[in-house]
C-alpha cells in the first residue's frame, strides 16, 4: 500500500463514503488526507459540481478556508439559494428537508469565510423567512393553475433567480429537485438558464412536464390554448429530447370532452407539424385498445369516442367494432331478460332501439349490417341480455324470424371458443331450443382431439405454444394493451417516414387497415421512443405522478385513482360463466360434449374453471388419455387431477369407456370411431371389475397415508411347505381351517381396483417418459464436445408424475391393507417375467471394513 502513488490513493479515496479509517492506516495516508486539494478533489469527484458544496459543508471538521477556496475556484456550483439555506440552518432556523447537523459542525471562522465569498458574489442576500429563492418557485407551482395575471411570481424575478443568482436545487433531498421540471413546464423560457447552471432534464421527466402543460386549469380562461401551444413549441425548440410523446397525446385525447382547450391545442400542434407522429394513428390505436376491456361499455367512453370519431374518421374494421360496441353497450336503459321480448311488448326495448339508431347515425356508422350485429354479439363484454340487439336487427335491418334464428345459431356456434360466453349460450338455447342439438353435433364433430392430433414430442416449440380451442383461460392477467385478440401490424410512422420511401428504397404496400409493415427493429425503436399508448386519462396520470413517493420506498406499485379506473382496464367481464362449466351443467358430466370440453380443459390447464371443486361424484371423469396427451405436450397435470385419483376416481382408458351409449348414439351419427358398437372398452388381460367391496377403492384421507410404512409379510406366508405335489398328503389338510370368510377375502384379492389400475398404467407411462428422457440425454451428450457434461432438464410432466405417483401408491397400499389386512402382498412393477426371482435386497448402510 505504501508503494502506491498519490494519484491511485486519490482514486481509492474517492470511492469511500467515509475516508476516516483510510487516513488512520499510516502517517503517509494521514498527511495525504490533510491536504486541502485532496479534500476538495474528493467532494468534487464523488458528488459532482452541483452537490459538492452541500456535502462538503456537512463535513465540518474537514472544512478549512483553503478547501472552500479550492472548491470555488475548481467550479463547484454556489447558488444564492444554497447560501440562504446554510444561513438559516447555521443560526438555528429550521430547514424542512435537512435532518442532520449539516453546517452547524463547521467552525465559526470557516463559516464566516464562506459567507464572505457568497457576499462578494451576490451582495446583500435576503435572509428573512419566505424570502429565499426556493419559495419563489414553490409559490409559482402553487399558483400554476390560476390565470397569468393572478400568479404571484413575475417572469423577471424568476429569470434573475436562475440567471443572476444561479438557482438550482443543490441536493437530492430537496423537494425542488423533483419539482423543478414543473417550473420548466410552466415557464419553458427558463430552460436555457437552468442548463447554464448545470441542470439536466432526464427523459423520465419528459411526460411529467408535458402533462402539467396540458393540465386542466381550475378556472377556464381565454388564451389557454395559445399558452399550451407556445410552451410546447418553446420547450421542443430549446431541447430536442423534450418532445410530446404518444403517451401524453393519448391521455389528452381521453379528455377530449372534459379538457377541450388541451385537446384543441393538441390538434393544432398536429396540424402545424410540431408532433413527431400522426395524431390520427394515435387515435386509431387508442380506439382499438377498448375492444378487449370493460371500459368499452362505459358512457364516458362513448362520449370520448364520438368526439374522436368526428375529428379523426377511420375505416379500420376494429375501430368500427369498438364504436358499435359503445353504441349498443353504453345505453343504460333496462330491458327484459328474456330474448323473446319484442319492441311491441316492451317499451324499454323500443326506446333502446331508437337511441341506438340515433347514436349510430350521429357517428356515421349507418347502415349497420348483419355482420356488425354478429361481431357485437360475439364480443365478450356484450351482456347475455342481448334482446335489444336482436330487436335492432329485426326493426332496422328488416330481419325476419328465420333470419334471427340463423343469426342466433351462428353466434352460438362461435361463442363456444369464447370462454366467458356461458350465460349468453344459456339465453340463446332458451330462445331457440333447437340450437342444443346443433351445438352438440358441432362440438363432437369439430373439436374432438386425439393424441395423434397433437404436435410431435420432439417439436418442443410447437408443444409449448399449442393451445386447444375450447376452455381457454378467461381471466388473463396480461396488460390490456398487449392482450388484444385482433391481428394488426402496428407501425408508428413519423412525419418523415410517411413522406419517404421504405428501408429498401421502395414504399411498402399497405395491408389490412392501412398499416405499413416494417421490420421488428424499427417497430420496437419507434414504439419505445415515441411512447406507449394507454387508456389512462391526463388527470389520472398527473395524480399518480403527484402521489408517488420520491426516494421513500424501494419498490412502489402504481395505484389506481379509483375502482372504476382499475376495473375498466380488466380484460374479462365482471360476471360470467365459463362455457365449459355451462356445457357440464347443461349436457351432463358424462356426455360426449362435456368429455370434449374436459379434454380441452386438461390441455389448457383450466380444469378448475369447468369442474366443481366441492363435489366429486358429479365431475367429468378423468381418463388415461388425458395423461398421455399431457405427456405428449410435456405439461404438468393439474393438482385436481391427482386429487381425483386419490379420492377414488374410476379408471377409464378414454372417454369412450364412460360416455352414455344412448346419448352418443344421438350425437355421433356418422362417427362410429367414438364408441365402438356402443360397448364399454375393456382391457384384454385384466379381470372384470365386480361390484362390491373388491371393486371400489375406499376413500381414505390423505393425512392417514403419510408416515405409514409398507408392512412386512407375515411369517406364515414365508414358511416353505414340504408337501409332495400330487400326493395323498394334501388330503390330510383340514378343509375347515380355511373358513368361508377367508375364501371370500382371497377371492377378492384377485380383483383389480380402480386405484390399482391407475397406479399400474401411470407407472408404465412414467417408465416410457423416463426412457425418452434418457434417450434425449444420450443424444445431447453425444453431440456435445468430449469431456463436457451436459445437463438436460426433465419435462414438467415427468417431474410432476414422478413426484405424485409415489403418494398414490402409498394410498393404494394403505387402502388394500384396510380391506384385506396386513398380509396383503405388494404389487410388483417389474418389466420382465424373470424379475420376480431376483433378490432386490436393500444395500446395507453400514460401512464394511476389511480385516
Amino acid at each position: 500500500m505504501d508503494r502506491l502513488c498519490d494519484e491511485i490513493i486519490q482514486l481509492i479515496l474517492n470511492e469511500l463514503n467515509d475516508p476516516t479509517n483510510l487516513s488512520l492506516v499510516s502517517k503517509r495516508y494521514y498527511s495525504f488526507t490533510q491536504d486541502p486539494y485532496v479534500r476538495a478533489s474528493y467532494f468534487l469527484s464523488r458528488y459532482g459540481r452541483i452537490q459538492a458544496y452541500y456535502w462538503a459543508l456537512g463535513r465540518g471538521r474537514l472544512m478549512t478556508n483553503q478547501v472552500i477556496d479550492i472548491l470555488f475556484t475548481s467550479g463547484a456550483h454556489l447558488s444564492r439559494y444554497l447560501v440562504q439555506c446554510a444561513i438559516h440552518h447555521y443560526f438555528r432556523t429550521q430547514v424542512p428537508f435537512i435532518k442532520t447537523p449539516w453546517v452547524r459542525t463547521i467552525p465559526f471562522p470557516v463559516f464566516m469565510h464562506f459567507l464572505e465569498i457568497a457576499g462578494n458574489m451576490y451582495g446583500d442576500i435576503p435572509r428573512g423567512k419566505g424570502e429565499d429563492d426556493g419559495t419563489i418557485f414553490l409559490t409559482l407551482l402553487a399558483n400554476s393553475r390560476f390565470l397569468n395575471e393572478h400568479r404571484s411570481g413575475k417572469w423577471e424575478t424568476m429569470r434573475d433567480a436562475v440567471e443572476k443568482y444561479k438557482f438550482i436545487p443543490f441536493c437530492h433531498k430537496d423537494p425542488l429537485m423533483s419539482q423543478f421540471p414543473l417550473v420548466l413546464a410552466i415557464e419553458p423560457r427558463l430552460l436555457p438558464y437552468a442548463r447554464a447552471n448545470g441542470f439536466y432534464m432526464d427523459r423520465k421527466y419528459r411526460d411529467f412536464v408535458f402533462r402539467k402543460m396540458f393540465e386542466k386549469p381550475a378556472v377556464a380562461y381565454e388564451g389557454r390554448m395559445e399558452e399550451i401551444v407556445r410552451n410546447v413549441q418553446e420547450l421542443s425548440r430549446l431541447d430536442s429530447n423534450m418532445f410530446l410523446s404518444r403517451t401524453v397525446a393519448a391521455e389528452v385525447c381521453m379528455e377530449a370532452k372534459t379538457n377541450e382547450s388541451a385537446y384543441i391545442a393538441l390538434k393544432r400542434l398536429d396540424k402545424e407539424g410540431v408532433l413527431k407522429f400522426e395524431l390520427s394513428a394515435v387515435v386509431e390505436e387508442l380506439t382499438k385498445l377498448f375492444v378487449n376491456t370493460r371500459s368499452v361499455s362505459h358512457a364516458y367512453t362513448y362520449n370520448v369516442m364520438r368526439e374522436l370519431r368526428a375529428d379523426f374518421p377511420s375505416q379500420d374494421p376494429t375501430v368500427r367494432l369498438v364504436l358499435l360496441l359503445t353504441v349498443f353497450l353504453a345505453e343504460p336503459l333496462p330491458y327484459p331478460e328474456a330474448l323473446s321480448a319484442t319492441v311491441y311488448t316492451s317499451p324499454s326495448l323500443r326506446t333502446y332501439v331508437r337511441n341506438c339508431k340515433e347514436k349510430a347515425e350521429g357517428m356515421n356508422l349507418a347502415p349497420v349490417t348483419r355482420k356488425d350485429l354478429y361481431d357485437v354479439l360475439l364480443n365478450q363484454f356484450t351482456p347475455d341480455r342481448c334482446g335489444g340487439i336482436l330487436q335492432y336487427g329485426q326493426v332496422e335491418l328488416g330481419m325476419g324470424n328465420e333470419d334471427l334464428e340463423q343469426l342466433v345459431r351462428d353466434v352460438a356456434i362461435s361463442c363456444l371458443e369464447i370462454g366467458s360466453k356461458g350465460k349468453m349460450l344459456q339465453q340463446l338455447v332458451r330462445y331457440s331450443p333447437s340450437i342444443e342439438d346443433v351445438i352438440s353435433a358441432h362440438v363432437v364433430s369439430n373439436y374432438r382431439i386425439d393424441v395423434d392430433d397433437l404436435p410431435p414430442y420432439d417439436d418442443e416449440k410447437a408443444c409449448a405454444n399449442y393451445q386447444a380451442k375450447l376452455c381457454r383461460a378467461v381471466m388473463s392477467f396480461t396488460p390490456y394493451s398487449t392482450a388484444n385478440d385482433y391481428t394488426m401490424d402496428i407501425d408508428v410512422p413519423t412525419r418523415a417516414e410517411t413522406q419517404s420511401p421504405g428501408i429498401d428504397g421502395e414504399v411498402e404496400d399497405s395491408i389490412g387497415s392501412g398499416s405499413v409493415l416494417v421490420d421488428d427493429a424499427r417497430l420496437a425503436e419507434g414504439v419505445e421512443n415515441l411512447g406507449r399508448i394507454t387508456q389512462d386519462t391526463l388527470t389520472t396520470m398527473i395524480r399518480k405522478d403527484e402521489v408517488s413517493p420520491v426516494g421513500r420506498r424501494r419498490r412502489y406499485y402504481g395505484a389506481f385513482s379509483s375502482y372504476t379506473d382499475h376495473a375498466g382496464k380488466l380484460t374479462y367481464p365482471a360476471e360470467f360463466v365459463d362455457v365449459g362449466r355451462w356445457a357440464w351443467q347443461h349436457f351432463g358430466s358424462r356426455s360426449a360434449v362435456a368429455a370434449t370440453f374436459m379434454t380441452h380443459a386438461v390441455l389448457n390447464g383450466t380444469v378448475t374453471y369447468i369442474q366443481p371443486l366441492e363435489t366429486f361424484d358429479t365431475r367429468t371423469p378423468l381418463t388415461l388419455k388425458h395423461f398421455k396427451m399431457l405427456a405428449r405436450l410435456a405439461r404438468a397435470p393439474e393438482t385436481v387431477m391427482y386429487e381425483a385419483i386419490e379420492l377414488g376416481a374410476n379408471f377409464y382408458f378414454s372417454e369412450e369407456d364412460y360416455v352414455n351409449p344412448a346419448t352418443s348414439g344421438e350425437i355421433f351419427i356418422g362417427n362410429q370411431s367414438w364408441l365402438r358398437n356402443g360397448s364399454v372398452k375393456s382391457e384384454g388381460n385384466s379381470i372384470p371389475v365386480r361390484s362390491g367391496i373388491g371393486s371400489e377403492t375406499p376413500r381414505v384421507r390423505r393425512r392417514d397415508v403419510h408416515g405409514v410404512k409398507r408392512p412386512r409379510r407375515s411369517a406364515t406366508t414365508s414358511v416353505k411347505s414340504y408337501t409332495v405335489p400330487d400326493s395323498d398328503d394334501e388330503a390330510i389338510m383340514d378343509e375347515d381351517d380355511v373358513g368361508s370368510s377367508e375364501l371370500i377375502r382371497v377371492a377378492f384379492r384377485k380383483v383389480e381396483s380402480h386405484m390399482q389400475r391407475w397406479v399400474k398404467h401411470l407407472t408404465l407411462l412414467l417408465k416410457d417418459e423416463q426412457k425418452k428422457y434418457n434417450e434425449k440425454k444420450r443424444h445431447a451428450q453425444a453431440a456435445a464436445p468430449v469431456g463436457t457434461k451436459i445437463r438436460v432438464p426433465k419435462s414438467e410432466f415427468l417431474k410432476s408424475l414422478a413426484h405424485n405417483l409415489p403418494r398414490i401408491r402409498k394410498l393404494d397400499e394403505f387402502a388394500r391393507q384396510h380391506i384385506y389386512g396386513d398380509d396383503t402382498p405388494g404389487d410388483d412393477y417389474s418389466e420382465g417375467e424373470d424379475d420376480e426371482y431376483i433378490d432386490r435386497s436393500s444395500r446395507s448402510k453400514r460401512r464394511k471394513v476389511g480385516d
